[in-house]
């Protein structure tokens, strides 16, 4: 066996989770009454999450990261596509097949203030999926729940107090201790910290990092802000109008950017030093982001790619390594940028600096 063979079988070993081609259109009322239309959250998206690695799913508001993960999940039927989880097929599975899936996959959901519902105490809240996939009788439930509180770190004395007696990051705690009661093996992080403070995003992002040494987690971390996910990802995949269009090493991603539309992401990182932000490559988007209803042909990119040529109108590009890069980095673009090179015509980039949109 080769070593590219040998390879390919570790890779299938590894995986947890195996998205092919998912699609998920939802249908909404065309103008003035006309036939229905079709948006494209997710329109042919392919993506392996392996066993113990945190991939950050990153892009725009509106690309469809957040409907991917709930497709992951199977909280939204697909409209077409398969999903592999622990090598079970579960992309047309029913509700009753989905319980004992759902006992290995759970979520922690953005927001913090509407995911908790008011009027329930927080042991309640936490000891839910004790109750609904009934493990354990009922007189030990309240032990376990304060034995979660204590490892996300809240005090166990304020079971019976509701959400609204507790901060922000206190309710993202929460929602944690009670993704992790039936102590699944992924957890879906759909942009736990946006909501939260910047110092208290650092205590949550550290508690999830924690919490994965601990119990071998798998996570899936969904989120627009480029620092936080370089801080917690192993891997990343970059989505665009619906598409993925570059999945590398985290590393790779930041130093060996291949996607025009991933460059412009990075540009908006923040510089501490005023004068290398003074001295970065500006690059600047021209146009908006096109309708999920009525997608461009061929890239979904090239309307606003300061590389874009006749091809990247008809033709979609595959999702392959290019420029000689390893397999773990697959790009889609016809026209992949060199390391140094510039989006802006005239300027001499530095492969060293990170770009400003």
């Amino acid at each position: 066996m080769t070593s590219e063979q040998t390879e390919a079988v570790a890779s299938v070993d590894e995986t947890l989770l195996h998205v092919e081609d998912v699609r998920k259109y939802f249908r909404v009322r065309g103008h003035a009454g006309s036939s229905r239309a079709e948006v494209r959250a997710v329109d042919g998206v392919t993506l392996d999450v392996r066993r113990g690695e945190t991939l950050g799913l990153v892009g725009e508001t509106g690309c469809g990261k957040s409907t991917l993960a709930r497709c992951m999940t199977r909280l939204y039927d697909l409209t077409s596509g398969k999903i592999v989880f622990q090598d079970r097929d579960i992309s047309r599975a029913s509700r009753h097949d989905l319980r004992t899936v759902r006992r290995e996959m759970q979520m922690i959901f953005q927001d913090p203030y509407g995911s908790l519902n008011p009027r329930r105490r927080v042991g309640s809240i936490i000891g839910d999926p004790f109750a609904i996939h009934r493990i354990g009788e009922r007189k030990d439930r309240k032990g376990k729940v304060q034995e979660l509180m204590q490892l996300v770190g809240l005090n166990p004395e304020h079971y019976n107090r509701f959400p609204a007696e507790f901060s922000g990051g206190q309710r993202q705690r929460i929602g944690v201790a009670r993704a992790l009661a039936l102590r699944p093996r992924m957890i879906v992080c759909d942009e736990p910290v946006s909501a939260l403070d910047v110092s208290i995003q650092a205590q949550v992002l550290n508690l999830l990092t924690d919490l994965q040494d601990e119990f071998h987690l798998t996570y899936l971390f969904i989120t627009h802000d480029l620092s936080v996910v370089r801080h917690v990802s192993d891997r990343i995949a970059v989505m665009y109008l619906g598409k993925v269009v570059e999945v590398a090493p985290t590393d790779d991603i930041f130093n060996t950017t291949r996607h025009p539309y991933t460059k412009a992401l990075l540009s908006a990182l923040p510089v501490p030093d005023p004068d290398a932000a003074d001295s970065r490559e500006r690059i600047v988007l021209t146009g908006d982001l096109p309708s999920p209803i009525n997608p461009p042909s061929g890239c979904r990119f090239h309307p606003r790619c300061p590389k874009a040529q006749e091809i990247c109108s008809r033709e979609e590009p595959p999702l392959v390594p290019v420029l000689g890069d390893h397999n773990n980095h697959v790009t889609a673009c016809h026209f992949p940028m060199e390391v140094g090179e510039s989006l802006t015509p005239g300027t001499v980039a530095n492969s060293e600096r990170v770009n400003e949109l």
